[in-house]
């Protein structure tokens, strides 16, 4: 690309083309970073070309155009929005709740029609964001505002011209005819990546939180000042336009691709299905990814693909009958918050959890949620008796969201943390920065507890039979105190037991037996020790390679692995010259339990040896889980964080904001089909 400098630019004509030439190569590359995700050009020579184009318009500010990127920054404050009107109602959808309700549509849109002809639909996920249309004269962006009442908006222009995914000016490429006035119709959300990272920033300014992406998306759009909405980040799918009559398409599923041509981002997940049972099997796919999205969905949109059908079948007096929503169960409710108990982890972290009147959250009944720690508690104002939000964050682990002051009555009771550990009555501390506070006392019950349940469970020795509930009734008879004790359980005391027969005993021994000659790195995670997770182990293993060398090791040893910081040392030698952890290791090694050695370069036999794996998305043919275990069988290692160190991204359905960044490093990126040729699957 040639160089140019504001120097050597002479007269009016040569400024006009060269911001001209700007303004072209700037939304060229903002519309492959932002809309397509393949980025050309670097960053700082994009913010080069950016500055650039800035010093010449304020220069001559007569040459400013409402198509300009420097227009994204927003404007003046504005005292209040002005009304919109909809040139056609911006209808709302009816609900489907399961696949009988989907059946039910197609035979009304059968009945109506006097047909029996196959329909073909077009599915969409159903964004949880907020609704706006956007107007075009002459392929530029003129006009903004929300979807209102549906025939009333706000003109939110200046807001949505901050949004780096919404075109400014539509392209053309091959001479694509574009009608005089275009009225494109999408969703503005926000990403649940930059939703955390929004609210963390708000708490460290001491700024109330969003209650979810929706509400963060919602209150971004309807701010006065710009500015603060360019701080946002906001992003947009399109998924049709007011009227399609006077587009060159026939067809739902063609009116995307074209939108996409002008510039618009279509979202991937878009599918066109050939009858109702498609759409069916769409509904159920699409809610088994939802955990795995990079953003909040409700639901699917099912919508009749020809424009002809739709246009036949018309609307009703607040939804066109050629659409329908089919929705998921809602993950978020209101209760009431009862009580709240404190919880002792295995490492001794104290976390209050809230006890609550039960309710359905995401097709769940829930009556208990996490409350984080007494920072969180203190951060969302809480109180006994309280209407509170709940959700469940992936739709799994629910957890308060927010009171609803405005229910209070006044009678409601402040939240007191306990100041000695509940199970063991040691004073609790709270050390340096940190936000949790701890029972010291490494022989807490709750700990010794919940230690074992770790040392058994799936991030442990993953010993079959030995589930929570089991360990817990084998605490409470006295049969194991620590991890020594499970290897000296007998087939005949376990199927004593209430619960238990000899099938289920002799089977839960079998499997003990078989976790006595573990590797260094699945040991070393069952332990729990703090702060040292799967891929901590693998390192430690690898770079130890017996446990008789790692034991002795101090904090300068442990520093010398790249990956481990100093808080991670200091908790390594503190585990390792606790007495009764030592007492631990020579109980277990004087019962024939033999910690394998790490084997290392060609002696390690895994074909992945060296291979560091980072997965994005959803995966389709085999869980996280397993695809986990295959790489650490084959001496691979798996990474929870982008860095140079990865090796290769796997990437699953709808990835998430880890793949631009494997882009911007230069990383390996394989599909899903490569990594499990990779693994021999």
């Amino acid at each position: 690309m040639a160089q140019h400098s504001l120097l050597n630019i002479s007269g009016k004509d040569g400024v006009r083309q060269r911001i001209q030439a700007l303004r072209q190569e700037l939304n060229l590359h903002a519309h492959r970073y932002y809309v397509l995700d393949a980025p050309t050009l670097a960053d700082a020579e994009y913010d080069r070309l950016f500055q650039e184009l800035a010093t010449l318009e304020k220069q001559h500010p007569e040459l400013i155009t409402a198509d300009s990127p420097t227009q994204r920054v927003g404007g003046a404050p504005l005292a209040q929005f002005e009304t919109v009107a909809h040139t056609l109602p911006m209808l709302s959808l009816e609900n489907a709740f399961d696949s009988d309700d989907l059946v039910d549509f197609e035979e009304r849109l059968f009945r109506f029609l006097h047909s029996t002809e196959p329909i073909s639909y077009v599915t969409e996920p159903k964004l949880d964001g907020l609704a706006v249309e956007l107007v075009y004269e002459e392929g530029l962006f003129s006009l903004g505002s929300t979807r209102g009442d549906g025939v009333l908006g706000e003109d939110i222009t200046r807001n949505l011209k901050t949004i780096p995914a919404i075109p400014l000016r539509l392209l053309t490429p091959d001479g694509t005819r574009i009608p005089q006035r275009l009225e494109v119709r999408g969703e503005v959300f926000i990403g649940l990546a930059d939703f955390k990272k929004l609210n963390e920033e708000r708490a460290k300014a001491g700024e109330s939180l969003f209650a979810n992406p929706r509400n963060a998306a919602a209150g971004s759009l309807r701010q006065l000042d710009p500015k603060i909405t360019a701080t946002r980040p906001l992003d947009f799918y399109v998924y049709g336009v007011s009227d399609p009559r006077p587009l060159p398409c026939a067809h739902q599923h063609a009116l995307l691709q074209y939108l996409g041509s002008l510039g618009f981002k279509i979202n991937p997940l878009v599918h066109l299905c050939r009858n109702i049972t498609e759409a069916i099997s769409q509904f159920t796919q699409l809610q088994n990814q939802r955990s795995e999205l990079a953003y909040d969905i409700d639901g699917m949109v099912v919508k009749v693909d020809a424009f002809a059908l739709q246009e036949r079948l018309g609307a009703k007096a607040r939804s066109p009958r050629w659409a329908i929503a089919a929705k998921f169960p809602a993950s978020q409710a209101t209760t009431r918050l009862l009580s709240v108990e404190f919880w002792v982890g295995r490492t001794g972290a104290i976390t209050p959890v809230a006890i609550l009147e039960p309710v359905r959250v995401g097709g769940v009944t829930v009556s208990r949620a996490t409350l984080h720690n007494e920072d969180e508690l203190r951060r969302k104002g809480l109180m006994l008796g309280d209407t509170v939000l709940v959700q469940r964050a992936g739709d799994v682990i629910p957890e308060v969201v927010k009171p609803v002051v405005e229910n209070r009555t006044g009678q409601e009771q402040t939240i007191t943390m306990p100041t000695a550990c509940p199970e063991c009555g040691q004073p609790l501390v709270r050390a340096g920065q940190e936000a949790i506070t701890r029972c010291p006392n490494p022989n807490c019950p709750a700990q010794r507890v919940r230690g074992l349940i770790h040392f058994t469970g799936k991030s442990g020795m993953d010993i079959e039979g030995l589930g929570k509930k089991a360990v817990e009734q084998l605490v409470n008879q006295g049969l194991i105190q620590d991890i020594p004790d499970i290897y000296q359980l007998q087939i005949e005391t376990l199927a004593a037991l209430d619960g238990w027969g000899y099938k289920s005993a002799e089977n839960a021994v079998r499997a003990i037996q078989g976790s006595r000659n573990p590797t260094l790195a699945k040991f070393l995670a069952a332990l729990g020790i703090r702060h040292v997770g799967e891929v901590t182990a693998q390192l430690l293993a690898r770079h130890f390679t017996s446990l008789d060398r790692l034991v002795p090791a101090g904090e300068a040893d442990f520093l010398q692995i790249e990956g481990i910081g100093a808080q991670m040392a200091t908790s390594l030698v503190d585990y390792f010259q606790d007495p009764a952890v030592l007492e631990m290791l020579d109980r277990l090694k004087a019962l024939g339990i033999s910690i394998q050695e790490e084997k290392q370069g060609a002696e390690a036999g895994g074909g992945l040896a060296g291979s560091v794996f980072l997965f994005t998305g959803g995966l389709t043919r085999l869980s996280r889980h397993e695809a986990k275990a295959r790489i650490k069988e084959l001496g691979g290692q798996v990474a929870t964080g982008i860095s140079r160190k990865v090796t290769h991204v796997v990437l699953g359905d709808s990835p998430g904001s880890k793949l631009s960044k494997a882009r911007e490093l230069g990383l390996t990126v394989i599909t899903e089909d490569e990594f499990l040729r990779l693994i021999g699957r």
